[in-house]
Order: C-alpha cells, then structure tokens, then sequence
C-alpha cells in the first residue's frame, strides 16, 4: 500500500470512530514510512552513527568483546534491534571477529526494504519481527541503537485542573492533536500532578515492554544490552514528539508515513523496569563519555595514520560523535546486564 493512502485511511478511520491516541497515529506513520524506504543518509531524512564513522560500531564490537572475554569467553549470540542498513552490525561483528568472537547474528526489522539492504551487509543472519522469539540457551550481545525513541508514546494534556488524553483528530485531511477525555490523576505521578495547564507528559508502554524483555533475557541467559538513544530521566513535563524530513524538523501532525516520527527516552523509566526484572543497569551517560572511555580517540589515532589522506574526515567524524555540541551530549548510553557478569567498561562517570 502506497504512502499517499495512509492519510486517507487514517482520517477516514477518524471520521468514522473518532479521534485515535497519539500512540496509535504514531504507530501506522512510522510503520508506513519505515515499510518502503531507506530513510538513512545524505539521500535519505537523516543519519545515523553507525552511518557516521566505522568507529562507531567498531567500537560497540569491542566494548561486548572485553565483556565476553571477563566473563570467560562463553558462546555468544549478537541481537539488534532495528539496525537500519546492516552498517552498525557489519562494523560491530568485524571488530568481534578480530578478537576472536563469531556469534551467531539475530535481527530484529520489520522494514522489508531494510531487510533487504541487511541480508546483503550481514549475509545469514537470523531474522526476527520482535524481540519474543530471540532464542535462549547462550548470552547475548544486544544492540538498540536509536530504536527506542521510533517506538508510539502515549501522551497526557493539562487542561484546567485536569489531565486527559492527548488524541489526534482530523478536518479536511488535516490532523491536529486535541485534548480527550479526562483521565484519573492517579495514572499521573505524583511530583507531576500540580503541573500546569497546558503541560504534557509522554509514556511509552511499548518501550517498556522491550526493555522488560531484554532484561529478562539476560536476566535468564547471560550477557548484556546497551541501548543508544536520545533522551532523559522522566517521568517529566515536556513534549518531545518529532518529526525530521530531509534532515529538517517537520510538523509531525502533517503528511503522516512521509516523515520519520520520534520522542526522547525515558532512561529513567526504563533502568527501573530492567531492574525490577532482575537485571543490573550501568548508566546511563552521555554517548561522548562513554566512546572517549572505550577508546574513541585511539581508533581515531590508528585510521589517521593508516589513512592520512583522510585524517580531516576521521577528525570530524570523531567529533560529531563525541563532542558535546554534536551527538556526543545528546545521546546516552545505558547498559542492561545480567546480575552474574562483569560491569561493562564506560560507565563509572558521565560528563
């Protein structure tokens, strides 16, 4: 189905039944424009880190290497979730090879025309639409990176001296968000109730339930998760939900499955929940920190001197990774891992 139908099914749904949670409009936008489309790079409506520099996913490859070896080199397999073109795997299981580690490779896309460009950067891999049929019976070396913040958040509106669900309805193929019927406050926290009228708070049932998940799997078969995103320790006030065209903000209300939709982490909320699993949780701290700490500017080092033509380039990736004005403050690092293995490095401090 083509991305021009989406919006008339969606405001005809609307028309019919009435307005739809956020959640649900978030969940058909994305799903439609992630279906059909490589959204990555200078072509596409924005750029990844694994897009970035080789660094990048080299690094993520080591950092689970030392892990496996302090936890006594048991066999391993290697999960991501959401791994766009294949770029961060590739990169991540050469640096594993190199050292010794050939876990066998589990993906976790929906995206047919991403899984396409993955079978041909990760030839063999196992293929799966959700995180409930990983197999058991070895730890895992589990990758999200910017996976979480494309996943549907509910959000609750300030209205008066009342919270309501946010909805999305729509007028003449135009969609705008409304405040529906009033909730209880006590699905609100409590440090949050006396907000404002006007504030809004955004919650992610569907994140929750992935970290929970992955919690458990390590919980039960060893190993760990690092999950890269953008985002904060909640619950909180603010609106976060976005949307990029062309590596441009956009109305996220305007052109649903022409733009990718997305909102900030809930780190907090997440760690919480892996721990309530039975898990240990390192972090999170800034993705800057944490690439400096594993030897970010030591790779940097080695490709400059193996390739000093392209010394300029290598600086500047390196920058826009870990400097502090660019990806390196913005985006955190955060560590899920069995309770019966070894802290991972990078974690003792953020910046």
């Amino acid at each position: 189905m083509s991305d021009a139908l989406l919006p008339e099914r969606l405001a005809r749904a609307i028309t019919m039944g009435g307005p739809i949670p956020v959640s649900h409009f978030m969940g058909a936008a994305n799903t439609q424009y992630y279906a059909n489309r490589d959204p990555l790079g200078a072509a596409g409506d924005f750029i990844t880190a694994p897009e970035i520099s080789q660094m990048f996913g080299e690094l993520i490859g080591l950092w689970f290497a030392d892990l496996w070896s302090r936890a006594g080199k048991p066999e391993m397999t290697y999960v991501e979730l959401g791994p766009g073109r294949g770029t961060l795997a590739k990169d991540a299981l050469r640096a594993l090879k190199q050292v010794g580690v050939e876990p066998t490779v589990h993906l976790v896309e929906n995206s047919p025309a991403l899984r396409t460009m993955q079978e041909k950067a990760v030839p063999g891999a196992t293929r799966h639409d959700d995180v409930t049929s990983l197999p058991d019976g070895k730890p895992a070396m589990i990758v999200a990176n910017e996976f979480f913040d494309a996943l549907p958040i509910h959000q609750l509106v300030k209205r008066g001296d009342h919270w309501h669900e946010r909805l999305v309805a729509c007028q003449d193929m135009l969609f705008l968000p409304i405040a529906g019927k009033q909730v209880p406050d006590t699905i609100v926290p409590e440090a949050l109730r006396t907000a404002p009228s006007g504030s809004i708070i955004e919650t992610s049932p569907a994140s929750v339930a992935i970290a929970r998940a992955l919690a458990k799997h390590v919980v039960k078969n060893g190993g760990a998760a690092l999950i890269i995103d953008y985002g904060y320790d909640g619950p909180a006030i603010g609106e976060t939900l976005q949307a990029v065209k062309d590596h441009a903000p956009a109305n996220p209300f305007d052109a649903p499955g022409e733009h990718d939709l997305s909102a900030h982490v809930d780190f907090a909320t997440l760690g919480a929940i892996a721990q309530l699993a039975g898990a240990r949780v390192l972090g999170p701290v800034s993705q800057g920190r944490w690439l400096n700490s594993i030897g970010l500017e030591e790779r940097a080092e080695a490709l400059r001197r193996a390739r000093p033509d392209q010394a300029a380039s290598l600086e500047a990736q390196r920058v826009r990774l870990a400097g502090p004005r660019q990806m390196g403050r913005l985006f955190r690092v955060m560590g899920i891992i069995s309770p019966d293995w070894p802290d991972g490095a990078g974690f003792s401090h953020d910046q």
